[in-house]
């Protein structure tokens, strides 16, 4: 053993960074050189982006750590590879507390936004420990893993930087939430479908407008829910009982409805739908889509005819919420469990009830409340929030012998 092999620094461990262009054999190259020393893996993380590799091992040093390093240059030399080799004093990259996924969505995401989101959690005091992309195409999503700032502060302090900047934002804290079983509960109007069934059902009365300006305002909480309803309801008095099937099949789901619902199923997700529209529909909905339960009001017939009236109670602001808890405690699936999504003033309280509440393509006053805000016209975007790439979905999508479309190169 030379001085140079033995001194009063000796480090404890290594950090060794490979970097360059990938290749097979690449990671097992570098730990046959490792292996031959007898050295202990402390940690490691690889990435491949665009074909570049960036490999990441913490080491425990042995004594003649020096000899070690040497060995791995020669490794990444050839293999045509840059390395850097940093001497350490223990395992320092333990992550700190109060730990968040960051997701960012942006159609397009640009470097500016990104930037301006970085800063901005390096201003909160808080450090990105990973960086990982969960869609390129048709909307770009990157979920940021942070640690070392509350992510109820986190959110606070991003916010409105996303905001201000045009894109979604979502933080949510790091723990096994993530991995369990989970209850989505949707509103359907303008969430699950694309315009107001109510709007659709007048347009064969001949009072579309009427019913879509009540409506709006209705969504806004500029009125009492239960009073515009009764009075939009009233306006359809004298249809027949077919006018369902007629609407029902001129209903389009939101972009990305089906992906959703498939691919969480799939996980062990359930679902349900809790409207302020009419079961005639949204139990045909519900059956068609494999969603577990359904609540909405129900438009009185007569003789084959709408009397304009409602049976029963009104599913209001306040009946949301009371369903999505009933929901939750008959799947035996806890509140905190439950995400919720809406878009307009009648959503609110389920969205408050709900673990994580999201406001889809929703009003200000709902978007402000809500924990989080989706503004891109892709419902399954919301996978992106709950760690599901876009890659795991196709990969799951074309074993189950679904297409879908090619990203553009």
């Amino acid at each position: 053993m030379t001085p140079e092999d033995h001194d009063a620094s000796e480090p404890t461990t290594l950090l060794i960074t490979l970097s360059g262009r990938d290749r097979p054999g690449v990671t097992s190259a570098v730990f046959d050189s490792l292996s031959a020393v007898g050295t202990e893996v402390v940690d490691v993380e690889q990435i491949v982006l665009r074909g570049r590799l960036v490999l990441g091992v913490l080491v425990t040093a042995p004594r003649q750590w020096k000899r070690l390093r040497d060995d791995v240059v020669r490794v990444a030399e050839s293999l045509g590879m840059a390395v850097e080799v940093e001497r350490g004093h223990g395992d320092s990259g333990q992550r700190r507390e109060g730990r968040s996924h960051v997701t960012v969505i942006g159609a397009p995401l640009t470097a500016t936004a990104f930037s301006a989101i970085a800063g901005r959690i390096a201003d909160s005091g808080a450090n990105i420990d990973r960086i990982q992309r969960m869609a390129r195409y048709p909307i770009t999503a990157i979920e940021l893993m942070v640690s070392g700032v509350a992510p109820e502060r986190l959110r606070a302090s991003l916010a409105p930087e996303a905001s201000s900047l045009g894109v979604d934002l979502a933080v949510q804290p790091a723990n096994l939430l993530r991995r369990g079983t989970r209850l989505i509960v949707m509103d359907v109007d303008s969430t699950l479908i694309q315009g107001e069934v109510i709007e659709m059902l007048a347009a064969h009365a001949g009072y579309e407008e009427q019913v879509r300006e009540i409506t709006e305002r209705a969504m806004r909480g500029e009125l009492d829910f239960e009073q515009s309803l009764r009075a939009r309801v009233a306006l359809l008095e004298g249809l027949e009982e077919s006018v369902f099937d007629e609407v029902y099949d001129a209903i389009e789901l939101a972009p990305g409805a089906r992906t959703l619902v498939r691919t969480l199923r799939r996980l062990g997700y359930r679902f349900a739908i809790v409207s302020g529209g009419f079961t005639q529909i949204t139990d045909r909905l519900a059956e068609d889509l494999g969603i577990h339960r359904s609540r909405a009001n129900r438009l009185e017939v007569v003789d084959g005819r709408l009397t304009g009236r409602i049976v029963g109670d009104v599913v209001d602001r306040a009946a949301k919420a009371t369903a999505l808890r009933e929901f939750a405690a008959d799947l035996g699936v806890e509140d905190a469990s439950v995400i919720a999504i809406g878009d307009g003033a009648n959503d609110l309280d389920m969205l408050a009830a709900a673990g994580l509440g999201i406001a889809y393509n929703a009003k200000p006053v709902v978007q402000e409340s809500a924990d989080t805000a989706v503004n891109v016209p892709y419902l399954d975007a919301i996978l992106y929030l709950l760690g599901i790439s876009r890659e795991e979905v196709e990969a799951a999508d074309q074993e189950a012998g679904y297409t879908t479309p090619a990203p553009p190169v």
